[in-house]
């Protein structure tokens, strides 16, 4: 676009060019914020003990501040997509950081359980974190064609690297000096990191483009887009109803086993670490077989290591399977956009997208509360990773029924 400047001619503002040298300062600047805003997911996590010892309360009344944010994080996910998609992905940044500012500061005042579980689900969750998930991947899939597999899969990380980064060091603050003056300081460094880097995200995306994997087109499947729609939206349910028991309750688990929550933290640390990697590598692989293939070794591969935590219980065994663990459900969600866009219509992937991503926070958010309803039923958390194992099962049989009714490829 060429506009006149004031008395000195005329200036060109840059162009959007898909997986142009702008295009990969953008994903770094959108992994770096969602690395920073991703902590609203797991800094109540790690806070588990400490508040459920604060406000006397039963381990699944203290999940819910969990299952608050959560869900608040899947509706703020679909709310603030729309905002983006209206007036540019900024709006909702900026939006997030100052609700990320303002949930921190005010949890740390509460006098109330409840108190907590409101700040956590609306501020935290819903305004807050919720911006820098389904929001900058979508809008990062504009911005790359050949390699928006691998590109989902670097922003998507962000989610994972705040997993990696953000525990140890909540707990540090935890140990030293209290979790409400540690949420004090989470807040001020949301803010003041966020808000910086959002500023490199104002230049509107280039006009989006077919799937270059060549499918991207409603009814490519033998079933309706709505159809496809709602078997995705099962998936993603259900494949994170069963992640969430070891990611949520990994910590209060190995305080349970009288390893200490600080052995819990790291594990948590470790599962996303390399969820990190496994997010990393499930963007390649799906720039090379596509979605569905992806989505069906990352099922397979988290059922393994659910299954794993069942015999093996002592310290050095669950750091081993927590790393399987996370290495094998890190590219679970991100090959969910890939299936949109392989077989969706582009001008629909944001709305598409994000109603996929909010059935797996919704998943995550009940599987948190689930499993810790049931370990107060049962005394332990055997039955709830038998549940999990259980709803992996489902996702696993509508990834192999994808896999069998996908058509064939187009020829180039």
């Amino acid at each position: 676009m060429t506009r006149a400047a004031g008395g000195g001619g005329a200036t060109t503002a840059p162009p959007s060019i898909p997986e142009s040298p702008y295009a990969w300062r953008r994903l770094a600047a959108s992994l770096a914020i969602s690395t920073v805003g991703g902590v609203g997911i797991w800094s109540v996590v790690v806070a588990l003990p400490a508040v459920q010892a604060e406000f006397g309360a039963a381990r699944g009344g203290a999940s819910l501040p969990y299952t608050a944010t959560m869900l608040g994080f899947a509706l703020g996910g679909v709310a603030m997509g729309r905002l983006a998609d209206r007036y540019g992905v900024l709006a909702p940044l900026v939006l997030g950081a100052l609700a990320l500012c303002a949930g921190y500061v005010g949890a740390a005042q509460a006098t109330a359980l409840w108190q907590f579980v409101l700040l956590q689900g609306v501020l935290v969750g819903f305004l807050g974190s919720s911006t820098v998930f389904g929001p900058l991947v979508a809008d990062i899939s504009l911005w790359f064609d050949r390699r928006r597999g691998m590109a989902v899969g670097i922003c998507a990380s962000g989610n994972y690297l705040a997993g990696t980064i953000w525990p140890p060091l909540i707990q540090a603050g935890i140990d030293s000096i209290g979790w409400r003056a540690t949420y004090v300081a989470v807040g001020i460094a949301c803010v003041t990191t966020m808000l910086p880097l959002a500023m490199v995200l104002r230049r509107p995306p280039p006009p989006a483009k077919p799937s270059v994997a060549g499918a991207g087109e409603a009814g490519a499947m033998p079933v309706s887009a709505r159809t496809l729609q709602a078997l995705l939206i099962v998936a993603g349910l259900t494949c994170c109803l069963a992640m969430a028991m070891p990611q949520v309750h990994i910590v209060a688990y190995c305080g349970d086993l009288g390893y200490g929550v600080a052995r819990g933290a790291e594990m948590l640390s470790l599962m996303l670490g390399f969820g990190v990697a496994s997010r990393l590598a499930s963007g390649w692989i799906c720039d090379r077989i596509g979605g569905v293939k992806t989505l069906l070794l990352g099922s397979a591969f988290q059922c393994a290591a659910l299954l794993l935590y069942l015999p093996f219980d002592g310290l050095t065994s669950l750091y081993v399977v927590s790393i399987l663990f996370g290495l094998s459900q890190g590219g679970i969600v991100p090959s969910y956009a890939i299936i949109v866009r392989e077989y969706m219509p582009a001008s629909e992937a944001g709305t598409r997208v994000g109603l996929v991503l909010m059935s797996t926070i919704v998943g995550m958010a009940i599987g948190g509360w689930l499993s810790g309803y049931i370990f107060d039923l049962t005394g332990s958390y055997r039955a709830a990773f038998l549940a999990g194992i259980g709803w992996n099962l489902v996702n696993l049989s509508i990834a192999l029924w994808l896999l069998a009714n996908r058509p064939a490829p187009r020829a180039a």
